[in-house]
């Protein structure tokens, strides 16, 4: 088997034809994969453990629909806490069950956290537990766009 290395992670047409139609459905199956991307079962099945461990793909997940779950608004928080409080907030954020993606990023700002929430008051609560510690700006989301890894 042909492996990628860290130094050689080089991607041909048929790999990235696999990526996409795993992106578009990861619970394909090995035959629906490789009738897609032109191969044999075992090629596709030998391709896909090749991306693995090289790393590429680091695993399979299940998407949830926010809404359905009961998540009715989703917000971006761009998070800069006070002085002597990088460590408590850093904690709380890591702590939030609001908060799904987390961001430590350099700039004016020292977070960026995506929270989903039941309603603008369940944002109001969360961003309480937030303000006595950090300065806080916060974007609602509107919609979400999806697209295609680029490669």
């Amino acid at each position: 088997m042909k492996r990628l290395t860290k130094n050689d992670q080089t991607l041909d047409a048929i790999d990235r034809a696999l990526l996409v139609a795993l992106h578009q459905n990861a619970r394909a199956s090995i035959r629906a994969l490789s009738r897609q991307v032109g191969l044999s079962a075992p090629g596709c099945s030998e391709r896909l453990k090749r991306l693995e461990v090289a790393g590429v793909i680091s695993g399979f997940s299940v998407e949830l629909d926010a809404q359905a779950l009961g998540f009715a608004l989703q917000a971006l928080v761009r998070v800069k806490p006070l002085t002597g409080n990088f460590q408590t907030v850093e904690q709380l954020l890591s702590d939030m069950p609001e908060c799904i993606v987390c961001y430590k990023i350099t700039g004016e700002d020292s977070f960026v956290c995506h929270l989903y929430t039941h309603s603008v008051n369940h944002l109001d609560q969360t961003l309480q537990k937030i303000t006595p510690l950090a300065d806080t700006n916060t974007s609602i989301i509107k919609t979400v766009e999806k697209k295609l890894p680029l490669f």
